[in-house]
């Protein structure tokens, strides 16, 4: 959307705005808390050891970490008798695969027992804070509502069919409800974690350089300065600078990747030129080893003048800092006070793990601030969603280009577009795994994930649970890594886009 908005000079209403916002808000909290406690967590939590946990200890615990009423010793006997009837059936479900028992693991089992009753809470607390999606885009995922030029979601106080004053009242309930979890639960949860395993602040660095597009628009100016997360990038750990910016300064390199450049496979191309060639030279099957020397990803290689990047939870709190962010200075500071550490530990697999924390809170606090403000418009009578002007096709001009931004929970998002003749001539996007899982470009510079990965101590190569660690904090989006072949070239399937 913003990529044609900003190729057809759009601006969009105050309400769609905030739409936005609220709709990419929510999906960061519920996304960072399904992270941690369904995808990361079990990283660092050993289950089948909170079978042999005290609840009473159990509840002594999660009373001196957090006021959360779900804290008494017979809740917690509970979860530990149903994790149990897990193991007696000898169906574990969602905890069948694990390197349980491995020596890796820190925590003691009333710890491991605190984290499984939250693992638990948190399937039912996502389930209810998303609704938010429902009422502003239809479903989740995908909302549905969002146009070229605003949201097709109505704003109208007397209308029992659009965004009312009731309906601002369930957003509200909402995002207590989100931030209520993420104080009390996530951040004491992420705490106790991290004091059991302070060796990985010292692991898991990468490239130690930052970019961030920054995202939430404040106004409806399109200018960065007003994003709430702010726009920039941060190089060589340095929090005490902050640097602006230039998105034509970023280029791709494919010297390591599946695909070809017209002009030769050593350029690089900024994403508005980019090319999407495809030359799988890769092994057959069965797909020993990848030639690391050669091509060896489905991966292009962005880099920022010529520099690898890391995007993502880690990146946004580096620039917001550097950049002056109170909230997030404040937030940051305490944790790292709470953990006896200094600002280099952020930049580490505990310190990403930790700044996803620290980013949940910060946006799960703004969302009353944007209910607000749409409260205030329904008042007011400022009920406009989209702006059409530009809408027809007839009106544009002969050719047009421009670039979105926005940031995914992963990281920073960019496309590219070209319009001609009231069509699409040309797209291109960086999404955030490409950044953060790029293979070596012409130079051999390893990408973030490859870059974190030296230097890691692995205590049983088989069950490689150090490795998982560092690459799960980073979030990885395997759909745009991995792709299906078949060798003989038959097709396997066909869709039909309507």
């Amino acid at each position: 959307m913003r990529a044609v908005e900003n190729a057809l000079g759009i601006a969009i209403p105050d309400n769609a705005r905030l739409l936005r916002n609220l709709i990419e808000a929510i999906q960061f909290v519920q996304d960072h808390v399904i992270h941690f406690y369904h995808l990361h967590a079990l990283d660092w939590v050993d289950i089948v050891s909170a079978l042999s946990a005290d609840p009473d200890a159990t509840s002594d615990l999660a009373r001196s970490i957090s006021d959360w009423p779900n804290s008494s010793a017979s809740y917690f006997r509970g979860v530990r008798d149903r994790l149990q009837g897990f193991v007696d059936s000898g169906q574990m479900g969602l905890f069948a695969n694990a390197y349980w028992s491995h020596p890796a693991y820190k925590l003691p089992a009333e710890g491991n027992l605190l984290a499984v009753a939250h693992y638990l809470e948190a399937l039912e607390w996502q389930r209810e804070v998303i609704k938010m999606h429902a009422l502003l885009g239809g479903k989740n995922p995908h909302p549905q509502t969002y146009l070229v030029g605003g949201m097709a979601t109505p704003v109208d106080p007397s209308s029992p069919d659009a965004i009312n004053l009731q309906r601002t009242t369930e957003l509200r309930q909402m995002a207590d409800r989100a931030v209520a979890f993420v104080e009390k639960v996530y951040l004491p949860d992420l705490l106790l974690v991290a004091s059991f395993y302070p060796e990985w602040t010292e692991l898991g660095a990468g490239v130690g350089n930052y970019l961030a597009y920054g995202d939430f628009p404040q106004d409806n100016s399109g200018d960065p300065a007003s994003l709430f997360l702010p726009q920039g990038l941060v190089w060589g750990k340095d929090l005490s600078s902050w640097q602006s910016l230039d998105q034509s300064r970023i280029q791709e390199y494919v010297s390591r990747s599946w695909y070809n450049y017209s002009g030769g496979d050593g350029l690089g191309k900024h994403p508005a030129q980019g090319e999407t060639n495809w030359n799988y030279t890769g092994p057959e099957p069965p797909f020993d080893l990848l030639d690391t020397d050669g091509e060896y990803s489905w991966l292009k290689a962005p880099r920022y003048d010529g520099a690898p990047m890391e995007v993502g939870p880690l990146a946004r709190m580096a620039v917001a800092y550097a950049s002056g962010h109170s909230r997030v200075q404040q937030l940051t500071n305490q944790v790292l006070a709470h953990l006896g550490l200094g600002p280099e530990a952020l930049f580490s697999t505990l310190g990403r793990v930790a700044a996803r924390g620290i980013e949940t809170q910060v946006i799960a606090e703004r969302m009353a601030g944007w209910i607000d403000e749409l409260e205030a418009n329904l008042h007011a009578g400022n009920l406009a969603v989209h702006n059409g002007e530009l809408w027809e096709p007839a009106s544009w001009p002969a050719q047009a280009e421009g670039w979105g931004y926005t940031e995914a929970p992963r990281g920073a998002l960019g496309h590219w577009v070209r319009i001609e003749n009231g069509a699409i001539a040309h797209y291109q996007c960086v999404v955030p795994s490409t950044w953060n899982g790029s293979p070596r470009d012409a130079q051999g510079q390893r990408g973030p994930w490859e870059q974190a990965l030296i230097g890691t101590p692995v205590a049983d190569p088989s069950k490689p649970v150090e490795i998982l660690r560092t690459v799960h904090s980073f979030d990885p989006c395997m759909a745009c890594a991995v792709h299906v072949l078949d060798p003989s070239g038959r097709e396997l399937t066909r869709v039909r886009i309507i």
